[in-house]
């Protein structure tokens, strides 16, 4: 579906359009590929927008032509990062911009596209303010997400001081990387566009409105690093856990210490005494028993004394 702003939004067919006035257009890949001739688009962008060899991780970028410019990029929910991600390859042209949905189950990005088409009056849009309400669209609730980040991270901090994290800790702190890690890649993503589009390498765009594009850029660009210093929070987070077990194993390891410290000595007193000569003056006294006995808790009390004073024992 194709939407031309005059003095109003108006639906148009493709033949119908006029390239005097901003047209937005939201197509499947199966109509795309009925048309995309008619606007002067490559082939080999087609190919590119049916092909499934995308990963998420490495970036599309944007190819520049004569008179327009195609992305294609991934889209994540940053409420739910593991959320299935949309896909779709946009094509910038004078006065014209059309989102080829190439995967969008829940028309989550339609939704989208179709929101930014109210932002701004009809007769005061133009091709870059258009652009910026689209982009702007696919991160309208990210503060919030990554707010919502800040808020769980400390309350991992709060679970760390207070001693109660539990075995699956680490799995957590490395699934919040991970998504932490998406976030900042989509960023990256959005940011290369926004540049790109701001080179603006084949005069497409208004020079007195680039600004649009510009203010998109930065603001991502403070989105990534508002996720960066998350990112940074929870590898401090998995250092302040490190240290909390590292200070557990060296409490256990000094209780073991100090018990082998004080009964050590009853290990030298048994193997002492344990040795049977025929002439140990203890071995035919009838009260040896009871001495070896006294003298064993004698060497325990003293010894646990000490460790007190010393602070060895809690």
């Amino acid at each position: 579906m194709f939407y031309q702003f005059q003095d109003d939004i108006t639906t148009v067919d493709v033949d119908n359009i006029d390239s005097h006035y901003v047209t937005a257009g939201y197509v499947t890949i199966s109509e795309f590929e009925k048309i995309y001739d008619k606007f002067g688009f490559a082939a080999s962008t087609v190919e590119a927008v049916k092909s499934d060899n995308m990963f998420f991780h490495s970036r599309f970028g944007v190819e520049v032509y004569d008179d327009y410019c195609f992305t294609k990029m991934s889209v994540i929910n940053a409420l739910d990062v593991n959320d299935e991600r949309d896909v779709v390859a946009v094509y910038i042209k004078k006065n014209l911009l059309i989102v080829v949905d190439v995967k969008d189950k829940d028309c989550s990005t339609r939704d989208k596209f179709l929101q930014c088409l109210d932002k701004y009056s009809p007769i005061n849009i133009t091709l870059e303010k258009l652009i910026y309400a689209f982009l702007d669209n696919l991160t309208n609730k990210d503060n919030k997400a990554i707010e919502d980040k800040g808020f769980e991270i400390t309350k991992l901090e709060e679970i760390v001081l207070h001693g109660n994290a539990g075995d699956n800790f680490n799995l957590d702190l490395l699934q919040m990387k991970k998504e932490l890690l998406s976030m900042r890649n989509y960023y990256e993503q959005l940011i290369d566009i926004g540049e790109a589009l701001e080179d603006n390498e084949n005069e497409i765009f208004d020079e007195n409105y680039l600004r649009y594009i510009s203010n998109f850029t930065k603001k991502t660009v403070r989105l990534r690093d508002d996720v960066e210093l998350l990112r940074g929070s929870v590898v401090h987070l998995q250092d302040a856990y490190q240290s909390f077990i590292d200070l557990k194993t060296n409490h256990t390891m000094q209780i073991f210490t100090v018990v082998s410290t004080i009964f050590f000595p009853l290990t030298v007193i048994v193997g002492w005494y344990g040795m049977n000569f025929k002439y140990m003056p203890e071995l035919q006294w009838k009260y040896g028993y009871v001495f070896v006995i006294a003298l064993s808790v004698i060497v325990v009390a003293v010894l646990a004394i000490i460790g007190k004073k010393k602070k060895w024992i809690g």
